[in-house]
């Protein structure tokens, strides 16, 4: 027998079909209405002038943003930076590696010799880096400089200690590094300066110019699904008008906010991401929605005025569980990650602002003309604005919802064991931060740190550093026995390439007792070279001592993480009064990892908290928000899944830069944008599904016509945003990689797999329990009967 109920739609009273979440003549849709009709020029005056401020308060942003952000404060770290900074020769509050590489020359020939040096010269009178002293192959005499001269006999190092801080060394330095590139490259010499900052300098460099290629691919391919969307030349600038607004206005205003806080680098690439998003889909919502107003035959003031009661509210209902998820990363003690929350969250709430009264604006200026410049093009991706009851009966996405949930437990069960399985790879995610494999090969900053590794070890510009410290001179005895045991053991550990510490100096010049040579009488005696070797593990009050445990293996290879809390446990072991400090830049991912770790379960806590109380209020249902927290977690797992596959086991072919592991801040931005993201299309459905519940009563027939007249707007906005994640994704580096691409499988998966077959199967599975315990009054004047069937149906 043929259910029909699966063919023969409830028959809407006038008007009733698209019926908004409340009376049209009451609430706040009516009076931002008859605002924005009333002020439309006023505001469209206000608009362009905040157009320009924003506009140019955006151009300054750039040079008031943090390159870091990643320190964990009162890490041990911190602390080892922050030692290293002071009293040591070589080292300053930045130090780098000096390295130089003669493409003609060998240690054997005296020009090599004298091309070396004059490098050396050059950079050390620069005053740019204000180098206050320096160690390594140019400052020592040839029988003591043999350790900073490469296998190849062709490459040299030395350690430059510059007074510049972290945050100026890493916007400075990268031109630096420039200009010393192409100075000597001419001259077959490879120069190039190499640390962190100088890395950091290179990747903030790199991601801008990714941001103007991901643009310049992004904003055409909108404009063309918008085109294909609207068939409407108006439409699309209109959209486009107020997707580009929110961008401006989100830079302009963090560009004040950076000069009072501070802000990561990367706060860029997240407003331009989810602002052009996030941006162009709001947009769509409104403009379609108003469309459909005016095809139904409403005039302008009634159908923007229907826009906001329906659209408009979807829209502030999406654009605050976003924001609520956004923020719960606040938790995070990590500025960086606050950072790229704090603009995450903005670039939103401007979105909602901005289709709450802006674009109200432009509807009323607009009007009819909305549909002016129609274009006659092929692949029609959205639905007609004029579908009556009896086409929608013949739309695919009508039928597609009816077949699901003829069979609801058996795809639900398919469609969420795909998930699974796509999440099962999530359980080896490696975390790390950022290496040189995500620059360019050509970029200085990387030529010089390969040259370092092929020649001295992977980690041997990177080692893991260990400050010991004594409230007295470390000559004393029991010190000096406890640091040269240290040393031994850790110099014992697997995976140790070589231990520097003042140690070799020490004993070559007193093998009796190698700590008298520290006393400061001893010491004025010592040849020059054995000064700056000391000098630059232990500084002139004898108070620290400085070991450098160079990996055998790359600064992010587990072997090394393995390394590390091994040198952490014999450090811990030292006797009082020792203490000590480890850092270096595996020991920074670590304690970055541990700190993200640390906080996920209550930033997952507060999220799915934070999406239950908007839904719960939205819908004043029990049940759909403890549906949209289980459609979150599948999602989620299977994105991560993914994003595993693609960055750390490589199943790429190629097409991306496959690291090895994924960057540590990633997956936490990641989350909370997902699950923004995956409620914002959860809220989009569901507030047709009720509209149509409230116009007929019937649970299965309000899905089945829900789906119908939102799948297209849906199937729409979610190729907006994969137009525009993919886009960063493929045009970015490593981090852009990995966020765009992220959160375009993310809402691919949440468009197909979740909304068409695990939404309408679990909503047919609950039934009239989904609006429970509030279930929404039917508004048609036919009185529902028991199973949810009007009496015209029976």
């Amino acid at each position: 027998m043929t259910d029909s109920s699966d063919t023969v739609p409830a028959q809407h009273p006038a008007g009733a079909r698209d019926s908004p979440p409340g009376p049209r003549g009451s609430g706040w849709a009516p009076s931002i209405s008859h605002f924005t009709e009333r002020n439309r020029w006023r505001l469209v005056a206000a608009w362009v002038l905040l157009l320009i401020v924003g506009a140019v308060s955006a151009l300054s942003l750039t040079g008031t943003l943090r390159a870091g952000g990643w320190d964990i404060a009162g890490s041990s770290t911190v602390a080892v930076r922050d030692m290293l900074s002071e009293g040591l020769h070589g080292r300053g509050a930045t130090t780098a590696v000096l390295v130089v590489h003669d493409r003609d020359n060998t240690d054997s020939s005296s020009a090599f010799d004298e091309r070396t040096r004059e490098v050396f010269e050059q950079v050390r009178s620069d005053p740019r880096l204000r180098v206050q002293s320096s160690f390594g192959y140019s400052t020592l005499s040839p029988l003591s400089r043999g350790t900073f001269l490469g296998k190849d006999r062709a490459t040299v190092v030395t350690s430059i200690g510059s007074g510049l801080d972290d945050n100026t060394a890493t916007k400075e330095l990268p031109a630096i590094e420039k200009d010393l590139d192409a100075r000597f490259d001419s001259q077959g010499l490879d120069v190039a300066l190499v640390n962190v900052e100088i890395f950091q300098g290179a990747v903030n460099e790199d991601s801008v110019l990714s941001l103007i290629r991901a643009e310049a691919i992004a904003l055409p391919l909108v404009a063309l699904v918008l085109l294909l969307l609207f068939r409407s030349v108006v439409a699309v600038g209109a959209a486009l008008a107020a997707t580009l607004t929110n961008v401006v206005f989100a830079l302009g205003i963090l560009g004040v906010v950076a000069r009072q806080v501070e802000l990561s680098i990367f706060v860029q690439n997240v407003v331009l991401m989810f602002g052009l998003g996030v941006g162009v889909d709001y947009s769509l919502i409104m403009i379609k929605r108003f469309k459909e107003e005016l095809a139904a035959g409403q005039d302008v003031r009634s159908a923007v005025t229907g826009t906001l009661a329906t659209a408009g509210h979807t829209v502030v209902a999406s654009g605050i569980t976003i924001i609520a998820a956004a923020v719960t990363l606040f938790v995070v003690p990590v500025n960086a990650i606050v950072s790229l929350a704090a603009g995450a969250a903005l670039v939103v709430a401007i979105a909602v602002l901005v289709s709450s009264v802006l674009t109200p604006v432009l509807l009323h200026l607009l009007g009819h003309r909305i549909n002016a410049g129609v274009l006659r093009l092929p692949g029609r991706i959205g639905g007609s604005e004029t579908a009556t009851d009896a086409e929608l009966t013949e739309h695919r996405w009508y039928r597609t919802a009816l077949a699901v949930m003829r069979r609801p437990v058996t795809l639900l069960t398919a469609g969420a064991a795909v998930l699974i399985v796509l999440a099962v790879p999530a359980a080896s995610m490696t975390l790390s931060l950022p290496d040189l494999r995500m620059l360019p090969e050509s970029s200085p900053v990387r030529v010089g740190s390969e040259h370092i590794a092929d020649q001295f070890g992977p980690s041997a510009a990177l080692p893991i550093q260990v400050v010991v410290q004594s409230p007295g001179p470390i000559t004393d005895p029991a010190n000096a026995e406890a640091l040269t045991r240290f040393v031994q053991d850790v110099g014992a550990l697997p995976d140790v390439q070589t231990v520097n510490s003042a140690m070799t100096v020490l004993r070559q010049v007193s093998p009796a007792n190698p700590f008298a040579a520290l006393d400061p009488a001893a010491f004025d005696r010592l040849p020059p070279d054995a000064k700056q070797g000391l000098r630059y593990f232990v500084p002139a009050d004898a108070h620290r001592f400085v070991v450098e445990v160079v990996p055998a293996r790359e600064p992010a290879d587990p072997a090394t993480e393995r390394l590390l809390n091994q040198v952490v446990e014999r450090s811990n072991q030292l006797p009082a009064p020792l203490t000590s400090d480890v850092g270096g830049i595996t020991s920074r991912s670590q304690d970055l990892n541990r700190v993200i770790s640390d906080h996920m379960p209550l930033v997952v806590a507060l999220m799915l908290a934070a999406v239950y109380l908007v839904l719960l209020v939205s819908f004043r249902s029990v049940f759909l928000p403890l549906k949209a927290i289980a459609m979150n977690v599948l999602s989620v797992g299977a994105t991560f899944g993914v994003l595993v596959m693609l960055f750390q086991y490589g199943w790429n072919a190629g097409l991306l830069d496959d690291q090895g592991f994924l960057v540590s801040f990633v997956p936490p931005l990641i989350l909370a944008m997902i699950v923004g993201l995956s409620t914002d299309y959860e809220v989009f459905l569901l507030s047709r599904v009720r509209e149509e519940y409230r116009a007929g009563g019937d649970n299965k027939l309000a899905v089945a016509r829900g789906m119908a007249r939102t799948a297209p707007l849906i199937t729409g906005a979610a190729i907006l945003m994969i137009v525009v994640f993919g886009a960063f994704g493929l045009a970015g580096n490593a981090i852009m990689q990995q966020m765009g691409i992220g959160l375009a499988v993310a809402v691919a998966l949440d468009a197909t797999l979740v909304r068409i077959i695990i939404v309408p199967a679990a909503m047919k599975l609950m039934g009239n329990w989904n609006w429970w315990p509030s279930r929404p009054k039917p508004t048609t004047e036919t009185d529902p009967v028991p199973g949810g069937i009007h009496a015209s149906e029976r």
